[in-house]
Protein backbone atom coordinates (compact mmCIF):
# COMPACT_ATOMS: atom_id res chain seq x y z
CA UNK A 1 0.00 0.00 0.00
CA UNK A 2 1.42 3.36 -1.04
CA UNK A 3 1.93 5.92 1.71
CA UNK A 4 2.39 9.66 1.77
CA UNK A 5 3.72 11.45 4.84
CA UNK A 6 4.65 15.01 3.98
CA UNK A 7 4.13 18.57 5.09
CA UNK A 8 2.20 20.67 2.58
CA UNK A 9 2.81 24.37 3.05
CA UNK A 10 0.45 25.85 0.45
CA UNK A 11 -3.30 25.32 0.52
CA UNK A 12 -3.67 21.57 -0.16
CA UNK A 13 -5.92 20.31 -2.94
CA UNK A 14 -8.33 17.38 -2.97
CA UNK A 15 -10.42 15.64 -5.59
CA UNK A 16 -13.44 13.56 -4.51
CA UNK A 17 -14.71 10.94 -6.93
CA UNK A 18 -18.05 9.24 -6.25
CA UNK A 19 -19.41 5.90 -7.42
CA UNK A 20 -22.90 4.56 -6.82
CA UNK A 21 -26.06 5.94 -5.30
CA UNK A 22 -27.33 9.38 -4.34
CA UNK A 23 -26.56 8.54 -0.72
CA UNK A 24 -22.90 8.33 -1.67
CA UNK A 25 -23.28 11.65 -3.50
CA UNK A 26 -24.69 13.18 -0.32
CA UNK A 27 -21.76 11.82 1.69
CA UNK A 28 -19.30 13.22 -0.85
CA UNK A 29 -20.88 16.67 -0.71
CA UNK A 30 -20.45 16.61 3.08
CA UNK A 31 -16.82 15.54 2.67
CA UNK A 32 -16.22 18.41 0.22
CA UNK A 33 -17.54 20.94 2.72
CA UNK A 34 -15.48 19.42 5.52
CA UNK A 35 -12.31 19.52 3.41
CA UNK A 36 -12.93 23.15 2.52
CA UNK A 37 -13.56 24.06 6.15
CA UNK A 38 -10.23 22.38 6.98
CA UNK A 39 -8.44 24.61 4.48
CA UNK A 40 -8.35 22.39 1.41
CA UNK A 41 -9.27 23.46 -2.13
CA UNK A 42 -11.54 21.03 -3.95
CA UNK A 43 -10.41 20.47 -7.55
CA UNK A 44 -11.70 18.29 -10.39
CA UNK A 45 -8.50 16.88 -11.88
CA UNK A 46 -6.56 14.11 -10.09
CA UNK A 47 -3.34 15.45 -11.60
CA UNK A 48 -3.83 18.68 -9.60
CA UNK A 49 -4.70 17.01 -6.30
CA UNK A 50 -2.58 16.40 -3.23
CA UNK A 51 -5.33 14.08 -2.01
CA UNK A 52 -7.61 11.84 -4.09
CA UNK A 53 -10.66 10.32 -2.39
CA UNK A 54 -12.80 7.58 -3.92
CA UNK A 55 -16.20 7.16 -2.28
CA UNK A 56 -16.87 3.64 -3.52
CA UNK A 57 -19.85 1.40 -4.22
CA UNK A 58 -19.99 -2.37 -3.84
CA UNK A 59 -23.51 -3.24 -4.98
CA UNK A 60 -22.17 -5.43 -7.80
CA UNK A 61 -18.89 -7.08 -8.79
CA UNK A 62 -18.71 -4.51 -11.60
CA UNK A 63 -18.81 -1.75 -8.97
CA UNK A 64 -15.80 -3.29 -7.22
CA UNK A 65 -13.90 -3.56 -10.50
CA UNK A 66 -14.73 0.05 -11.38
CA UNK A 67 -13.36 1.17 -8.00
CA UNK A 68 -10.08 -0.69 -8.43
CA UNK A 69 -9.65 0.69 -11.93
CA UNK A 70 -10.20 4.25 -10.74
CA UNK A 71 -7.75 3.89 -7.86
CA UNK A 72 -5.03 2.62 -10.20
CA UNK A 73 -5.72 5.44 -12.70
CA UNK A 74 -5.61 7.98 -9.89
CA UNK A 75 -2.23 6.72 -8.74
CA UNK A 76 -0.85 6.84 -12.28
CA UNK A 77 -2.18 10.37 -12.76
CA UNK A 78 -0.44 11.59 -9.62
CA UNK A 79 2.17 9.24 -8.13
CA UNK A 80 2.87 11.54 -5.17
CA UNK A 81 -0.74 12.05 -4.04
CA UNK A 82 -2.42 10.53 -1.01
CA UNK A 83 -5.01 8.11 -2.49
CA UNK A 84 -7.87 7.38 -0.09
CA UNK A 85 -10.53 4.69 -0.52
CA UNK A 86 -13.75 4.97 1.46
CA UNK A 87 -17.41 4.01 1.05
CA UNK A 88 -19.19 0.69 0.79
CA UNK A 89 -16.43 -1.30 -0.91
CA UNK A 90 -14.06 -0.13 1.82
CA UNK A 91 -16.62 -1.31 4.37
CA UNK A 92 -17.10 -4.73 2.79
CA UNK A 93 -13.52 -5.60 1.83
CA UNK A 94 -11.15 -3.25 3.62
CA UNK A 95 -8.21 -5.67 3.52
CA UNK A 96 -8.54 -6.14 -0.25
CA UNK A 97 -8.27 -2.41 -0.86
CA UNK A 98 -5.51 -1.98 1.72
CA UNK A 99 -3.39 -4.50 -0.18
CA UNK A 100 -3.53 -2.44 -3.38
CA UNK A 101 -0.26 -0.72 -4.16
CA UNK A 102 -2.18 2.28 -5.54
CA UNK A 103 -3.97 2.97 -2.24
CA UNK A 104 -2.48 5.02 0.59
CA UNK A 105 -5.31 4.88 3.11
CA UNK A 106 -8.60 2.98 3.55
CA UNK A 107 -11.40 4.31 5.76
CA UNK A 108 -14.72 2.47 5.88
CA UNK A 109 -18.20 3.99 6.18
CA UNK A 110 -17.98 4.08 9.96
CA UNK A 111 -14.80 6.14 9.71
CA UNK A 112 -16.07 8.71 7.18
CA UNK A 113 -16.77 11.24 9.93
CA UNK A 114 -13.08 11.44 10.71
CA UNK A 115 -11.75 11.06 7.17
CA UNK A 116 -10.79 14.73 6.79
CA UNK A 117 -9.01 14.95 10.14
CA UNK A 118 -7.21 11.68 9.42
CA UNK A 119 -6.00 12.97 6.06
CA UNK A 120 -4.91 16.30 7.58
CA UNK A 121 -2.93 14.47 10.24
CA UNK A 122 -1.39 12.17 7.66
CA UNK A 123 -0.22 15.17 5.63
CA UNK A 124 0.81 17.12 8.75
CA UNK A 125 -1.51 19.98 7.81
CA UNK A 126 -2.26 22.52 10.50
CA UNK A 127 -5.85 23.63 10.99
CA UNK A 128 -6.76 26.76 9.05
CA UNK A 129 -8.56 29.72 10.54
CA UNK A 130 -12.08 30.48 9.35
CA UNK A 131 -10.71 33.53 7.50
CA UNK A 132 -8.52 31.25 5.38
CA UNK A 133 -11.27 28.77 4.57
CA UNK A 134 -12.26 28.69 0.92
CA UNK A 135 -15.94 29.26 0.15
CA UNK A 136 -18.01 26.22 -0.71
CA UNK A 137 -18.62 25.96 -4.46
CA UNK A 138 -22.16 26.78 -5.55
CA UNK A 139 -24.32 23.77 -6.33
CA UNK A 140 -27.74 23.98 -7.92
CA UNK A 141 -28.79 20.67 -6.33
CA UNK A 142 -27.92 19.36 -2.88
CA UNK A 143 -28.08 15.71 -1.88
CA UNK A 144 -29.34 15.69 1.70
CA UNK A 145 -29.10 12.46 3.68
CA UNK A 146 -32.13 11.87 5.89
CA UNK A 147 -31.44 8.30 7.01
CA UNK A 148 -28.84 5.57 6.85
CA UNK A 149 -28.96 1.79 6.73
CA UNK A 150 -31.58 -0.81 5.83
CA UNK A 151 -33.42 -3.48 7.83
CA UNK A 152 -35.16 -5.18 4.89
CA UNK A 153 -32.37 -7.66 4.02
CA UNK A 154 -33.34 -8.48 0.44
CA UNK A 155 -31.72 -11.71 -0.72
CA UNK A 156 -29.37 -10.12 -3.26
CA UNK A 157 -28.38 -6.96 -1.39
CA UNK A 158 -25.14 -6.26 0.47
CA UNK A 159 -26.27 -2.80 1.62
CA UNK A 160 -27.47 -3.83 5.12
CA UNK A 161 -23.99 -5.21 5.82
CA UNK A 162 -22.11 -2.14 4.59
CA UNK A 163 -24.55 0.56 5.76
CA UNK A 164 -25.86 -1.08 8.95
CA UNK A 165 -29.29 -0.94 10.55
CA UNK A 166 -31.79 1.78 9.76
CA UNK A 167 -31.38 5.03 11.66
CA UNK A 168 -33.03 8.38 11.01
CA UNK A 169 -31.34 11.76 11.13
CA UNK A 170 -33.27 14.16 13.41
CA UNK A 171 -35.73 16.31 11.43
CA UNK A 172 -34.35 19.50 13.01
CA UNK A 173 -30.92 18.77 11.54
CA UNK A 174 -32.36 18.07 8.09
CA UNK A 175 -34.49 21.23 8.06
CA UNK A 176 -31.51 23.29 9.22
CA UNK A 177 -29.25 21.84 6.52
CA UNK A 178 -31.76 22.51 3.75
CA UNK A 179 -32.39 26.03 5.04
CA UNK A 180 -28.65 26.64 5.04
CA UNK A 181 -28.26 25.32 1.50
CA UNK A 182 -31.15 27.50 0.31
CA UNK A 183 -29.59 30.57 1.93
CA UNK A 184 -26.41 30.06 -0.11
CA UNK A 185 -28.30 29.83 -3.42
CA UNK A 186 -29.00 26.13 -3.76
CA UNK A 187 -32.27 25.63 -5.67
CA UNK A 188 -33.10 21.95 -5.17
CA UNK A 189 -32.69 19.53 -2.30
CA UNK A 190 -32.82 15.80 -2.97
CA UNK A 191 -33.76 13.69 0.05
CA UNK A 192 -31.50 10.63 0.02
CA UNK A 193 -31.10 7.51 2.08
CA UNK A 194 -31.15 3.74 1.82
CA UNK A 195 -34.76 3.28 2.93
CA UNK A 196 -36.60 6.61 2.86
CA UNK A 197 -40.10 5.24 3.32
CA UNK A 198 -39.45 4.12 6.90
CA UNK A 199 -37.90 7.44 7.92
CA UNK A 200 -38.76 8.34 11.51
CA UNK A 201 -39.55 4.83 12.78
CA UNK A 202 -36.93 5.44 15.48
CA UNK A 203 -38.05 9.02 16.22
CA UNK A 204 -41.48 9.05 17.88
CA UNK A 205 -43.87 11.59 16.38
CA UNK A 206 -42.24 11.92 12.96
CA UNK A 207 -42.34 10.13 9.62
CA UNK A 208 -41.48 10.91 6.01
CA UNK A 209 -44.71 12.81 5.42
CA UNK A 210 -44.13 14.92 8.50
CA UNK A 211 -40.53 15.62 7.51
CA UNK A 212 -41.49 16.76 4.00
CA UNK A 213 -44.24 18.97 5.43
CA UNK A 214 -41.74 20.62 7.77
CA UNK A 215 -39.21 21.22 5.00
CA UNK A 216 -41.86 22.86 2.82
CA UNK A 217 -43.13 24.99 5.70
CA UNK A 218 -39.82 25.98 7.27
CA UNK A 219 -37.43 26.47 4.36
CA UNK A 220 -37.35 28.54 1.18
CA UNK A 221 -35.85 25.79 -1.00
CA UNK A 222 -37.28 26.17 -4.50
CA UNK A 223 -37.56 22.46 -5.30
CA UNK A 224 -37.66 19.31 -3.20
CA UNK A 225 -37.15 15.84 -4.65
CA UNK A 226 -37.52 12.45 -2.98
CA UNK A 227 -34.87 10.15 -4.39
CA UNK A 228 -36.44 6.68 -4.00
CA UNK A 229 -39.49 4.99 -2.47
CA UNK A 230 -40.70 1.39 -2.36
CA UNK A 231 -44.01 0.66 -4.08
CA UNK A 232 -45.80 -0.19 -0.83
CA UNK A 233 -44.67 3.10 0.75
CA UNK A 234 -46.43 5.43 -1.72
CA UNK A 235 -49.88 6.14 -0.31
CA UNK A 236 -52.67 8.60 -1.16
CA UNK A 237 -51.90 10.45 2.07
CA UNK A 238 -48.26 10.89 1.09
CA UNK A 239 -49.14 11.95 -2.46
CA UNK A 240 -51.38 14.70 -1.09
CA UNK A 241 -48.18 16.63 -0.38
CA UNK A 242 -47.46 16.88 -4.11
CA UNK A 243 -50.18 19.52 -4.37
CA UNK A 244 -47.30 21.83 -3.47
CA UNK A 245 -45.54 22.57 -6.77
CA UNK A 246 -42.17 22.71 -4.99
CA UNK A 247 -42.27 18.91 -4.74
CA UNK A 248 -40.91 17.42 -7.96
CA UNK A 249 -43.25 14.98 -9.76
CA UNK A 250 -40.60 12.30 -10.09
CA UNK A 251 -40.72 8.93 -8.34
CA UNK A 252 -37.93 6.37 -8.40
CA UNK A 253 -39.65 3.10 -7.49
CA UNK A 254 -37.37 0.04 -7.63
CA UNK A 255 -39.05 -2.92 -9.34
CA UNK A 256 -36.08 -5.35 -9.47
CA UNK A 257 -38.19 -7.99 -11.25
CA UNK A 258 -41.56 -8.21 -12.95
CA UNK A 259 -41.89 -11.90 -12.03
CA UNK A 260 -43.72 -12.64 -8.79
CA UNK A 261 -41.75 -15.87 -8.43
CA UNK A 262 -38.50 -13.96 -8.49
CA UNK A 263 -39.81 -11.16 -6.25
CA UNK A 264 -40.65 -13.74 -3.58
CA UNK A 265 -37.19 -15.29 -3.91
CA UNK A 266 -35.63 -11.82 -3.64
CA UNK A 267 -37.69 -11.24 -0.46
CA UNK A 268 -39.22 -8.05 -1.80
CA UNK A 269 -42.26 -6.73 0.09
CA UNK A 270 -44.65 -6.27 -2.84
CA UNK A 271 -45.86 -8.16 -5.88
CA UNK A 272 -46.52 -6.93 -9.41
CA UNK A 273 -50.19 -6.22 -8.65
CA UNK A 274 -49.24 -3.88 -5.80
CA UNK A 275 -46.58 -2.26 -7.94
CA UNK A 276 -49.06 -1.65 -10.77
CA UNK A 277 -51.56 -0.14 -8.31
CA UNK A 278 -48.88 2.26 -7.08
CA UNK A 279 -48.02 3.38 -10.61
CA UNK A 280 -51.69 3.88 -11.41
CA UNK A 281 -52.16 5.93 -8.25
CA UNK A 282 -49.21 8.19 -9.07
CA UNK A 283 -50.36 8.75 -12.65
CA UNK A 284 -53.91 9.42 -11.53
CA UNK A 285 -52.68 12.19 -9.23
CA UNK A 286 -49.74 13.43 -11.34
CA UNK A 287 -50.21 12.49 -15.02
CA UNK A 288 -46.88 13.95 -16.18
CA UNK A 289 -44.81 12.41 -13.40
CA UNK A 290 -41.57 10.68 -14.28
CA UNK A 291 -41.44 7.14 -12.88
CA UNK A 292 -38.00 5.53 -12.99
CA UNK A 293 -36.93 2.15 -11.70
CA UNK A 294 -34.20 -0.45 -11.14
CA UNK A 295 -34.37 -3.92 -12.70
CA UNK A 296 -32.11 -6.91 -12.07
CA UNK A 297 -31.75 -9.58 -14.75
CA UNK A 298 -30.35 -13.07 -14.22
CA UNK A 299 -31.31 -13.51 -10.56
CA UNK A 300 -30.95 -17.17 -9.45
CA UNK A 301 -33.95 -19.16 -10.64
CA UNK A 302 -34.81 -16.74 -13.44
CA UNK A 303 -35.58 -19.02 -16.35
CA UNK A 304 -37.03 -18.17 -19.74
CA UNK A 305 -40.56 -17.85 -18.34
CA UNK A 306 -39.57 -15.64 -15.40
CA UNK A 307 -37.55 -13.31 -17.60
CA UNK A 308 -40.43 -13.07 -20.07
CA UNK A 309 -42.74 -12.15 -17.18
CA UNK A 310 -40.31 -9.50 -15.98
CA UNK A 311 -39.85 -8.02 -19.46
CA UNK A 312 -43.60 -8.01 -20.16
CA UNK A 313 -44.46 -6.33 -16.87
CA UNK A 314 -41.76 -3.66 -17.24
CA UNK A 315 -43.02 -2.95 -20.77
CA UNK A 316 -46.60 -2.61 -19.52
CA UNK A 317 -45.63 -0.02 -16.91
CA UNK A 318 -43.96 2.33 -19.40
CA UNK A 319 -41.24 3.71 -17.15
CA UNK A 320 -39.64 7.05 -17.98
CA UNK A 321 -36.25 5.40 -17.48
CA UNK A 322 -34.86 2.10 -16.22
CA UNK A 323 -31.55 1.31 -14.56
CA UNK A 324 -30.76 -2.28 -15.56
CA UNK A 325 -28.23 -4.46 -13.73
CA UNK A 326 -27.09 -8.04 -14.22
CA UNK A 327 -27.35 -10.03 -10.98
CA UNK A 328 -23.99 -10.20 -9.26
CA UNK A 329 -23.14 -12.64 -6.49
CA UNK A 330 -22.34 -10.72 -3.32
CA UNK A 331 -20.56 -12.73 -0.59
CA UNK A 332 -22.55 -12.53 2.62
CA UNK A 333 -25.99 -12.44 0.98
CA UNK A 334 -28.44 -15.34 0.96
CA UNK A 335 -28.85 -15.25 -2.82
CA UNK A 336 -25.20 -16.25 -3.17
CA UNK A 337 -26.23 -19.70 -1.90
CA UNK A 338 -29.33 -20.16 -4.09
CA UNK A 339 -29.56 -22.84 -6.74
CA UNK A 340 -30.26 -21.92 -10.33
CA UNK A 341 -27.48 -19.40 -10.87
CA UNK A 342 -27.81 -17.98 -14.39
CA UNK A 343 -24.81 -18.29 -16.70
CA UNK A 344 -23.10 -15.04 -17.72
CA UNK A 345 -23.99 -15.41 -21.41
CA UNK A 346 -27.71 -15.55 -20.60
CA UNK A 347 -27.36 -12.54 -18.28
CA UNK A 348 -25.73 -10.51 -21.06
CA UNK A 349 -28.44 -11.53 -23.51
CA UNK A 350 -31.25 -10.57 -21.14
CA UNK A 351 -29.43 -7.40 -20.16
CA UNK A 352 -29.37 -6.35 -23.80
CA UNK A 353 -33.09 -6.99 -24.23
CA UNK A 354 -34.01 -5.08 -21.09
CA UNK A 355 -31.76 -2.16 -22.04
CA UNK A 356 -33.47 -1.94 -25.43
CA UNK A 357 -36.81 -1.83 -23.64
CA UNK A 358 -35.48 0.88 -21.34
CA UNK A 359 -34.30 3.00 -24.28
CA UNK A 360 -37.67 2.63 -26.02
CA UNK A 361 -39.62 3.57 -22.89
CA UNK A 362 -37.39 6.59 -22.25
CA UNK A 363 -37.83 7.82 -25.83
CA UNK A 364 -41.61 7.48 -25.52
CA UNK A 365 -41.62 9.51 -22.32
CA UNK A 366 -39.48 12.23 -23.90
CA UNK A 367 -41.68 12.23 -27.02
CA UNK A 368 -44.84 12.63 -24.92
CA UNK A 369 -43.28 15.66 -23.22
CA UNK A 370 -42.67 17.59 -26.45
CA UNK A 371 -44.71 20.76 -26.64
CA UNK A 372 -44.99 21.06 -22.88
CA UNK A 373 -43.53 23.95 -20.92
CA UNK A 374 -41.88 22.72 -17.74
CA UNK A 375 -39.73 24.32 -15.06
CA UNK A 376 -36.06 23.58 -15.69
CA UNK A 377 -33.31 24.03 -13.13
CA UNK A 378 -30.15 24.98 -15.01
CA UNK A 379 -26.66 24.05 -13.89
CA UNK A 380 -24.42 26.72 -12.37
CA UNK A 381 -22.33 27.10 -15.53
CA UNK A 382 -22.63 26.80 -19.29
CA UNK A 383 -21.25 23.55 -20.71
CA UNK A 384 -17.75 24.09 -22.03
CA UNK A 385 -18.00 22.60 -25.50
CA UNK A 386 -18.28 24.06 -29.02
CA UNK A 387 -22.07 24.35 -28.81
CA UNK A 388 -21.89 26.19 -25.47
CA UNK A 389 -25.25 24.97 -24.24
CA UNK A 390 -26.90 25.25 -20.85
CA UNK A 391 -27.82 21.89 -19.28
CA UNK A 392 -30.71 21.49 -16.90
CA UNK A 393 -33.28 19.17 -15.37
CA UNK A 394 -37.05 19.36 -15.45
CA UNK A 395 -39.14 18.79 -12.36
CA UNK A 396 -40.11 15.34 -13.70
CA UNK A 397 -36.47 14.38 -14.38
CA UNK A 398 -35.90 15.04 -18.05
CA UNK A 399 -32.49 16.28 -19.12
CA UNK A 400 -32.77 19.47 -21.15
CA UNK A 401 -30.28 21.65 -22.96
CA UNK A 402 -30.78 25.04 -24.52
CA UNK A 403 -28.91 27.85 -26.23
CA UNK A 404 -29.29 31.21 -24.54
CA UNK A 405 -27.35 34.44 -24.35
CA UNK A 406 -28.89 34.98 -20.92
CA UNK A 407 -27.04 33.77 -17.87
CA UNK A 408 -29.24 30.84 -16.89
CA UNK A 409 -26.82 29.58 -14.26
CA UNK A 410 -28.60 28.24 -11.18
CA UNK A 411 -31.99 29.60 -12.24
CA UNK A 412 -35.34 27.89 -12.73
CA UNK A 413 -37.12 28.95 -15.91
CA UNK A 414 -40.25 27.86 -17.72
CA UNK A 415 -38.91 26.07 -20.77
CA UNK A 416 -40.74 24.77 -23.83
CA UNK A 417 -39.63 21.27 -24.81
CA UNK A 418 -39.27 21.30 -28.59
CA UNK A 419 -37.15 18.40 -29.86
CA UNK A 420 -35.37 15.18 -28.91
CA UNK A 421 -31.60 14.99 -29.25
CA UNK A 422 -30.45 11.55 -28.15
CA UNK A 423 -30.88 11.29 -24.39
CA UNK A 424 -31.58 15.02 -24.18
CA UNK A 425 -34.51 17.26 -24.97
CA UNK A 426 -33.82 20.55 -26.70
CA UNK A 427 -35.57 23.38 -24.88
CA UNK A 428 -36.46 26.97 -25.52
CA UNK A 429 -36.60 29.28 -22.53
CA UNK A 430 -40.00 30.93 -22.36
Amino acid sequence: MAATDSIISARPTVVIHTHGCKLNQADSQVLARQFQEAGFTVVKSPSLADVMVLNSCTVTAASDSKARQYLRRARRANPDALVVATGCYAQRAKDDLSSMEAVSLVLDNRQKDRLVSTVATKLKIKERSSVETAPVALRSRAMVKIQEGCDQVCAYCIVPKVRGRERSIPPESIVAEIASRASTGCREAVLTGTQLGTYGFDSPGTDLRGLISRILAETTINRLRVSSLQAQEITPDLLDLWQDSRLCPHFHVPLQSGSNTILRSMRRRYDTARFAETVELVRERLPDAGITTDVIVGFPGEGVREFAESYSFAASVGFSDMHVFPYSIRPGTSAAHLNGQVVEGKKRERMGEMLELSATAAREFRRAALGQSRPVLWGPAKRQDPSGFWAGLTDNYLRVRAQSERDLGNTITSTRLIDIDGDWITGEVV
